[in-house]
This record gives structure tokens, C-alpha cells and sequence, in this order.
């Protein structure tokens, strides 16, 4: 039986979140809302919080923001920043961390909304004897991803990333989400590099990295669509623990009319509205339709405007009768 090691958890968020602007203009990506938990707290959920040290954000990016908000907010785990002064990739976005971690500890890219149970991935990290295990998923289209192949004891045997057709030997792509031994640190450069192109490789050549293929579902929620992707499945899922769910759409506040979307509290929904999420205070018009978009706080949605897959920055107002398809605003 294993006997469960609690660990410190890093999250690796140096980007800038621009597929997500103008919402990251004001707002750093890992503090936006994914229905009652920020991006951040939904990217740790899967590991069981009994096991959760210290969460470390490795980040260059507002943050400020990142650590006042940990501070007056009521979570789990204690949360420590750890700044990039420039981009250093994700190698070099963990390598500096080095000094403060210590043992076994997970790795997480920062936008990863995902079905990944870490107890049992822990489990058989424990019984290889390796340095790293990376959590895998299976798609069918591999070739814009990092693919990893495995043996049937599932040590990985070889990478490649971003294939072309000819070149896939496995449908399993790298999830963004790892558990390592602190022994790491000592392949790891000390400059700008990459986890994926000069760690992971050397780790396999070595005998010393895992692989876990898991089930259920996966999504990188960093750009608009996919961000939707996550927060239907996390309605679906039923990762909230407050609001309540109508139509198909999770509400913080009063129900709305509103279908298959995310409604934060203070938001008056007179308009139609599908498929889209609606930050605290948003104001849909009458006449107004709004599909896959995604709607700043206060912002306001003038009568019989028109938007489909539109960013709508925090407190800005969308003109009487504004017609436009894709975007920002």
C-alpha cells in the first residue's frame, strides 16, 4: 500500500495570456474565473488536497495580482510565487524554482482543465523507480502535439514533437502534466529551455521517465473556445460548490435566461444569450444576441447588438446595434 507523500505542486503560468486578451489586459489568466474557482485552483484540483504542500506559481506576468489575491482568499494549500524577470521557457520557468523545492513534487501546465486523478498516477510513479512520470493522452489527430511512446511497462521510449503524418509512432500526447523528482534539477540548464525539447528526451535515454495514460477528458482552456470546452465540462462534471445550474448554464446570482453559459453574480440578462460566459456585472440589453462569446465585468451589451464569438473587455460598451463575428472588442 502506498503510503501518500504530501508535496509541493507547481504551476507553471510565465505567459501573458494573449489568445485570451482583452479579458488578460487587466487580468492575469490564472486568476479567471472558471465558474467559482479561478483557472489556477481548477489546474490543482486534481490532485487530492491531503497531498498538497505548497502550490508554486512559476510566473512573469502581473504577478502582483496573482499573490494578493492568494492572500485574502480562503484556500487549501499556502501559494508562493516565484517570478520570471524575462521568459525563460518552461525548463527554465521550473529550473527556477530549484532552490525551493525539495523531494518528489507535481508539475502542471498553468491552463490544463482536466479528468487527471494524481493519486493513482502517484501510485505507479512510486512502484517504477523513476525520476518523472508524465500524464498522457490519447488523440486521434497527434500531429500538432508532443507524442510519446511508450513500452508495455509504460517507460517512455521516444519523443517527437509536433509530427508530420509519416512520422507518428503513437496517438498518446504529452498532458501538460507531470510528477518529477527533484533530481531533475540536476540535468537542467540554468538558462532559458524547454521541459519537452531537453529534458524529457534525456530522462527517456536514460531509463528514468513514465508514462500515464489516463481517461475522461482534457483541455488546454487557453483559448476562447476551449475555454468554453471547460467551463461545459466543469457544469457537466459538477466542479462548483456554490451557484446552481439552469438551461444547461451554472449561475452565481439570480438565474438568468441564459443557455449552456457561465452567469457571475450582478449580471442582468435581458438579451439571448448561448454558449458564452458573462463576468460579474455584465449587462445584456433586450434585443441583444450574444453567442460563444466571452463578456468582461460591467460590461455592457447595447440593445440589438449582435456578437458571436467576440472578447468583450471588462467595462466596455458594445454600441446600440453593433453587428460583428469574431474579435475583440
Amino acid at each position: 500500500m502506498l503510503v501518500a507523500q504530501i508535496m509541493q505542486v507547481v504551476v507553471l503560468a510565465g505567459g501573458i495570456g494573449s489568445r485570451m486578451r482583452p479579458w488578460t489586459n487587466d487580468v492575469p489568466k490564472p486568476l479567471l474565473p472558471m465558474l467559482d474557482a479561478t483557472l489556477l485552483e481548477r489546474v490543482v484540483e486534481g490532485v487530492p488536497s491531503e497531498l498538497v504542500d505548497e502550490v508554486i506559481v512559476a510566473g512573469g506576468y502581473k504577478v502582483d495580482m496573482i499573490r494578493d489575491y492568494f492572500k485574502k482568499t480562503d484556500v487549501d494549500f499556502d501559494v508562493r510565487i516565484v517570478p520570471e524577470d524575462e521568459p525563460l521557457g518552461t525548463g527554465g520557468a521550473l529550473g527556477n524554482c530549484r532552490d525551493i523545492i525539495s523531494g518528489r513534487f507535481a508539475c502542471f501546465n498553468g491552463d490544463i482543465v482536466s479528468s487527471l486523478d494524481v493519486g493513482p498516477m502517484l501510485e505507479q510513479h512510486s512502484s517504477m523507480n523513476v525520476k518523472g512520470t508524465l500524464a498522457l493522452w490519447e488523440v486521434e489527430d497527434p500531429t500538432r502535439f508532443g507524442i510519446v511512446g511508450i513500452d508495455n511497462a509504460r517507460k517512455v521510449t521516444q519523443f517527437k514533437e509536433k509530427p508530420k503524418p509519416e512520422e507518428v509512432f503513437s496517438n498518446l500526447i504529452n498532458a501538460g502534466s507531470y510528477l518529477l523528482e527533484d533530481d531533475v534539477f540536476d540535468i537542467m540548464p540554468k538558462h532559458k529551455h524547454s521541459l519537452e525539447r531537453d529534458v524529457f528526451p534525456v530522462l527517456a535515454e536514460e531509463g528514468s521517465l513514465a508514462g500515464y495514460p489516463f481517461e475522461g477528458y482534457f483541455i488546454d482552456a487557453g483559448t476562447p473556445s476551449s475555454w468554453h470546452e471547460g467551463v461545459l465540462r466543469c457544469i457537466s462534471e459538477k466542479r462548483y460548490t456554490t451557484g446552481s445550474v439552469s438551461q444547461g448554464s451554472w449561475h452565481q446570482g439570480k438565474t438568468t435566461i441564459a443557455r449552456n453559459s457561465m452567469v457571475q453574480r450582478g449580471c442582468i440578462v435581458a438579451g439571448e444569450v448561448s454558449d458564452s460566459t458573462l463576468l460579474r456585472g455584465a449587462r445584456i440589453e433586450s434585443g441583444a444576441i450574444v453567442s460563444n462569446c466571452l463578456i468582461g465585468e460591467d460590461a455592457v451589451i447595447s440593445r440589438d447588438a449582435r456578437l458571436d464569438g467576440v472578447i468583450v473587455g471588462h467595462r466596455t460598451t458594445v454600441p446600440e446595434g453593433h453587428k460583428q463575428s469574431e474579435g475583440t472588442i
